[in-house]
């Protein structure tokens, strides 16, 4: 049964049969903006290009390592990102994650102890003009789907329209013990740099 996380929930890793978790995806999927022509006439779809990426803390909350469209794997191999999508979906919703990031507990530097998920707009579209964006953070492989611990509507959320970047969640360990926080919180931040940034400072 799914988990449908409430923003700012906190959840552990513990399956009910006492098992861990190992292998966590954050899948994004959204559409591109449809325009309609001079005088009402015709429309044109606008690409849309969200990136999704993942930073890496040790237990101090010193920055280890990002994943995002421009290094696609964690050195310790336990985080790939499935490459940048520059458009969205131009023809309607597929239904289908334009950007998956899996990420394996069991190959995870013993060393991190925070590992944060963000999206920002990579050209400064606002949340609120995209007709459709989802998140899900979810058990299983980017094939699979075994649980989802939580879903964030970010395209008709009030809150995020005015919006380019959010951080999405960050599990951490407490005891030895991964646990995940829904975050779904906006930033003001324009750029990954800047969104990660808020990240050390506001989340972990």
């Amino acid at each position: 049964m799914a988990i449908n996380l409430q923003k700012g929930q906190r959840i552990s890793l513990e399956k009910a049969n006492g098992s861990k978790l190992q292998n966590i995806c954050v899948g994004i999927n959204w559409g591109a903006i449809e325009k309609k022509g001079f005088l009402g006439f015709g429309k044109s779809v606008e690409a849309v290009d969200l990136d999704a990426s993942c930073a890496m803390y040790s237990e101090s909350k010193q920055l280890t390592d990002v994943v995002y469209f421009g290094n696609l794997g964690s050195k310790d191999g336990a985080v790939k990102h499935s490459g940048d999508d520059l458009t969205g979906d131009m023809g309607g919703d597929d239904g289908l994650d334009n950007e998956v990031i899996t990420l394996d507990f069991s190959r995870l530097n013993p060393a991190i102890s925070y590992v944060a998920f963000v999206l920002n707009s990579f050209r400064g579209q606002d949340f609120g003009t995209i007709p459709f964006a989802s998140i899900r953070i979810y058990e299983g492989t980017s094939k699979r789907v075994n649980e989802v611990f939580a879903k964030y509507d970010i395209a008709h959320g009030s809150n995020f329209a005015g919006h380019v970047s959010m951080v999405m969640g960050v599990f951490y360990k407490k005891n030895g013990e991964w646990k995940f926080n829904a975050i779904g919180e906006p930033t003001r931040d324009k750029k990954l740099e800047e969104t990660v940034n808020t990240v050390t400072q506001n989340y972990l």
